[in-house]
């Protein structure tokens, strides 16, 4: 029975998610998610370079690196990864934004609002600390734009940062690319979560507030 003082929707749709995840067949999950493993009690996935476990008798979402409290946005993007991703989902290696996956058009423009024009004003003036946070995050560095990274989300859904400063004609600029495959993996509104999640990060390991409200 779910308790009647959970503080808002999110909490509700965790609760919710996390008995929908008891009703999935573990064994198929594991043969079918890039990365998901077992460790006694949890299944285990990476999650933008933290180990976290999902526990298989209960359905609760953990960090196994530290006992920090996990984010809304982080359990509910487990959650739907594990629910939504399909077969025979694959990477591709076609790059895209965010615009042009599949279903995802009705939310570009939310996406540019509440996304890439933050992640920009961020970081603008600050390409040094936004490429040790991005290699803290176990990025890879992109020869695209100024500072350029590619991070993990899921290993399944790797998310390509570009950033180009600045500069006497022009305001910092961004941009955010996803592998075509990355809603067969997931729903294309997590996408955004994800992304938003990515951000805060990257501006947290910089010790920045971010410039702008975004979806988390």
């Amino acid at each position: 029975m779910k308790p009647d003082n959970i503080p808002n929707n999110y909490e509700k749709w965790c609760l919710e998610w996390q008995e929908r995840f008891m009703t999935l067949n573990q064994e198929k999950l594991i043969q079918k998610i890039p990365d998901l493993g077992v460790d006694k009690d949890y299944l285990t996935i990476s999650y933008y370079h933290r180990l976290h476990g999902i526990r298989r008798d209960t359905g609760e979402i953990l960090c196994l690196e530290n006992t920090n409290p996990l984010s809304i946005f982080t359990r509910l993007n487990i959650y739907t990864l594990l629910w939504y991703c399909t077969e025979h989902a694959a990477l591709t290696g076609e790059w895209m934004p965010f615009r042009n996956l599949k279903d995802a058009s009705p939310f570009g423009p939310a996406f540019q609002r509440t996304v890439t024009n933050v992640f920009a004003r961020t970081f603008s003036g600050h390409i040094p600390q936004l490429e040790q946070a991005c290699l803290s995050l176990g990025g890879t560095r992109l020869p695209h734009s100024d500072a350029g990274y590619q991070i993990d989300a899921f290993s399944c859904i790797p998310v390509q940062f570009l950033f180009w400063d600045e500069d006497e004609e022009f305001p910092a600029q961004a941009n955010i690319l996803f592998d075509k495959s990355a809603t067969d993996f997931i729903h294309v509104e997590s996408l955004v979560s994800i992304a938003s999640e990515g951000l805060s990060l990257l501006a947290d390991a910089c010790g920045l507030s971010l410039k702008g409200n975004t979806f988390t």
